[in-house]
């Protein structure tokens, strides 16, 4: 069952950019902008392992997520996990396609998941728990 009531998905689904909210070591607030994609259970954000966020969701994987259009906004909280190997591979597969930058039909898809390594690039998959819109 869905956290998100039908018009807080549709708020959800036609956007791209959120404020994603973790905890640093010492318990105060680390924000991050960051691109986002939904696929009707989980947001979707591709990160690297060098950043603070990936750190802080290690180490405390409960985080806050803010939407905003404007003065709108919806704030969802949530749980989040790294995904690495081939789930990785195949949610940044979609999330650059959701985001109009589709692999070219050449690319080599043996060398994509060595690719991404190199890059450090991993998935962060939040799974909503609570949402609350401000309109």
């Amino acid at each position: 069952m869905s956290v998100f009531t039908p018009e807080q998905e549709t708020y959800v689904r036609e956007r791209q950019l959120c404020v994603l909210g973790t905890g640093k070591r010492d318990g105060s607030p680390q924000l991050s902008m960051v691109t986002y994609m939904f696929d009707g259970t989980y947001l979707l954000s591709s990160i690297t392992k060098d950043r603070a966020k990936y750190a802080n969701i290690r180490r405390q994987p409960h985080v806050a997520v803010l939407i905003p259009d404007g003065r709108r906004q919806l704030i969802v909280y949530g749980t989040a996990e790294i995904l690495e190997g081939k789930e990785r591979d195949a949610a940044i597969i979609a999330i650059r396609a959701h985001q109009g930058d589709p692999l070219p039909a050449d690319y080599d898809l043996d060398r994509f998941p060595q690719r991404l390594d190199e890059l450090k690039r991993v998935v962060v998959r939040v799974a909503p728990e609570r949402a609350f819109s401000n309109d």
